[in-house]
């Protein structure tokens, strides 16, 4: 049997100097008769498990990025520091992905060139450093931030068929440099394990679509209805949250619901505010120094008009859309008070859009006379009825009374042994199958599920037949007038089989070419 074909001696000096360090020729290499050792094919499988666990890493950072501005709201709150943290993710894992994938590259044209695997004792530290890295942040996650795990799982309906002809093809290529590895073997042991691990994987990897699921995989004439949007404190990432402007940025993207957060002032005004303190979104700490870490709750109305509730958005730039805006844009935000709940219920009968809010604190000693207060303006308002929304379930039989009119919105799953039935639901996105979606929606339960930024998992959602979503990027979401893909079942039955036809094809023509 010939050996199998080795490229130039330049190529194999250049490769040596990259992964092995050693400033020698390849022709030097091969006199002075160096092999790969056990050890040596040891530290290679470390070097391709870590290049697997930074990838598996890197698809769970790209996943997680709907959810991020929430993790930057949790920093602020803990450390008063505002950085969007996803550009810190983003550039640390692909440092890190970028170095294994090079060094797994370095070792695989290594072996198609006959040459030693000697991994030098640098690399090895950097790869320990990697896998302790990526070791860290799954373990940070797991325990802050359990729930991604399950927007994980969401993320395999959207990108399991194409992660299957993705592997696929990245396991295909990965047949020439291990034919070359077992032609050039002499161990009958070693060829037998790797031919028959190969094959189990590439078996597995071939009737894999037989476990994909995706709602997006029906025929054109099953797509339900597109969700109506949801503004998550507005239009937040064109206006600074809970504002008027934001209230009327989500207007023009169609936003057919404007949710909020209601607090209510110490001499009985409600008004907008999402966080306890008004540290993040305000210059409270500028204009009451000595008050700045009060309860929102602990200010009156005169003193929360005198703050400025829009210029933290262009400061901080909270979304990268902010660098975008116009210039007229910027001068309005500027201008941005906190706006009386009044003032909202104004806007939005005005706009004829519906306003969903919680009363917040719930644990308040004072939450009843909170949600009368609120139901008073609510009333003087005269805002239709049908268009408020009531998220709290503080006092929720008594709102039920006094105002029947207005819509009532739970923010939890039917029971078995409701009274009443639900007709309107509010929950994370995490929450909800697309089983249990399809269901609600033939039950005729209104469902909305927050909160939902990237077109990725609107486009699940959008099949699985959700009514609403809650987001944050109603621009983005706006322009969107079919899923991003979407699927005959036939159609996906001919990939499958062609993938893993021309797959089994190249592998065969590998084995027969490195022979």
């Amino acid at each position: 049997m010939a050996d199998p074909p080795s490229c130039c001696r330049p190529c194999s000096t250049c490769l040596l100097c990259l992964y092995s360090c050693r400033w020698i020729t390849a022709k030097k290499e091969k006199r002075r008769g160096l092999r790969t050792t056990k050890c040596d094919c040891s530290w290679f499988f470390f070097l391709f498990c870590v290049f697997l666990f930074t990838l598996v890493w890197l698809y769970i950072a790209i996943i997680i990025l709907n959810d991020f501005h929430n993790f930057n709201e949790f920093i602020f709150k803990q450390q008063k520091l505002w950085l969007d943290w996803s550009l810190v993710l983003l550039i640390a894992t692909a440092v890190l992905i970028t170095y294994s994938a090079v060094l797994l590259l370095l070792a695989l044209c290594l072996q198609l060139c006959g040459q030693p695997l000697k991994l030098h004792w640098l690399h090895k530290i950097l790869l320990i450093i990697t896998a302790l890295v990526v070791a860290a942040a799954f373990t940070g996650l797991g325990i802050k931030w359990a729930e991604e795990w399950r927007s994980a799982r969401i993320s395999l309906q959207a990108t399991g068929p194409f992660l299957h002809i993705g592997i696929v093809g990245g396991m295909t290529l990965l047949a020439w440099p291990l034919a070359s590895a077992i032609y050039r073997t002499h161990n009958t042991g070693l060829k037998v394990f790797l031919l028959l691990a190969y094959s189990a994987v590439m078996i597995a990897l071939y009737l894999a679509p037989l476990g994909i699921t995706s709602p997006c995989i029906m025929e054109e004439n099953q797509l339900p209805p597109k969700p109506a949007l949801v503004g998550h404190r507005g239009a937040p990432m064109l206006a600074p949250e809970n504002t008027l402007m934001s209230l009327h940025k989500a207007v023009d993207c169609d936003v057919q619901v404007f949710e909020t957060d209601v607090m209510v002032s110490a001499d009985g005004v409600p008004f907008l505010m999402h966080d306890e303190k008004l540290t993040r979104t305000t210059n409270v700490q500028t204009v009451f120094p000595e008050r700045a870490t009060l309860n929102s709750t602990a200010f009156n109305w005169t003193d929360l008009q005198q703050l400025d509730a829009g210029s933290w958005f262009l400061e901080r730039r909270p979304f990268p859309s902010v660098q975008s805006l116009s210039h007229s844009d910027r001068m309005q935000a500027t201008r941005q008070k906190i706006p009386s709940l009044g003032q909202v219920l104004d806007a939005a009968k005005e706009s004829n859009i519906s306003i969903m809010f919680d009363l917040r604190p719930e644990n308040h000693s004072d939450y009843q006379s909170f949600v009368n207060a609120t139901l008073e303006v609510i009333l003087h308002s005269g805002i239709p009825l049908q268009q408020v929304l009531w998220l709290p379930d503080g006092f929720r039989e008594q709102v039920q009374q006094q105002v029947p009119g207005i819509q009532q919105i739970y923010g939890r799953k039917r029971l078995q042994d409701e009274k009443e039935p639900l007709l309107h639901v509010n929950l994370p996105y995490q929450d909800m199958s697309s089983e249990e979606i399809k269901q609600y929606r033939q039950d005729n339960i209104s469902v909305n599920l927050y909160v939902v930024n990237q077109p990725w998992l609107f486009s699940v959602l959008w099949c699985s037949g959700v009514s609403s979503v809650t987001t944050n990027a109603c621009q983005v979401l706006k322009e969107m007038k079919r899923p991003i893909w979407l699927l005959p079942s036939s159609t996906y039955l001919m990939i499958w089989i062609v993938v893993d036809c021309v797959s089994f094809l190249m592998i065969l023509w590998a084995f027969l070419l490195m022979k």
